[in-house]
């Protein structure tokens, strides 16, 4: 590849992401990530905020893990509960318009964050909350199902 192309390759806006979660809550839905998408993604990290960590400890290293997937394009941080120690900690990253956070994240907002990461900030945002919403579902039982359980 010449030195041309890697210039117009490398100009396309990769918005970082990463997760700040209870327990082993984000390395599992890593996981997941991992076996939707078939390989685990770039750019992609995971800080596992665990019963009894103090915020002042674990913010060094989500400062070290933000800076390692923000490649200059942002990053996207994804907590589990709002108002609850990860968010808060997530919340002493938030840069708006450059380091955003969302609280609540799930795996169809996962998935959907790595669909749209190539856009702009506002509309990755958008598209994480939207994602994360429209993936919860309540599922009817078939008449099948329930015929053959009678």
């Amino acid at each position: 590849m010449g030195l041309a192309q890697a210039r117009i390759c490398n100009a396309i806006p990769v918005i970082g992401v990463l997760i700040i979660a209870h327990g082993a809550l984000g390395k599992s839905l890593d996981d997941a990530l991992a076996h939707v998408l078939g390989a685990a993604p770039a750019q992609f990290a995971v800080i596992e905020f665990a019963p009894g960590d103090d915020p002042a400890t674990v913010l060094p290293q989500a400062r070290a893990a933000l800076s390692g997937v923000d490649t200059g394009d942002g990053v996207l941080v994804l907590c589990d509960l709002y108002g609850a120690s990860p968010c808060n900690l997530a919340l002493k990253l938030a840069d708006p318009g450059r380091v955003e956070v969302v609280a609540g994240v799930n795996l169809p907002m996962l998935v959907r964050s790595f669909t749209y990461r190539d856009r702009p900030m506002d509309v990755l945002l958008r598209k994480a909350v939207s994602g994360g919403c429209d993936g919860v579902v309540h599922v009817p039982h078939p008449a099948h199902h329930a015929a053959a359980r009678s």
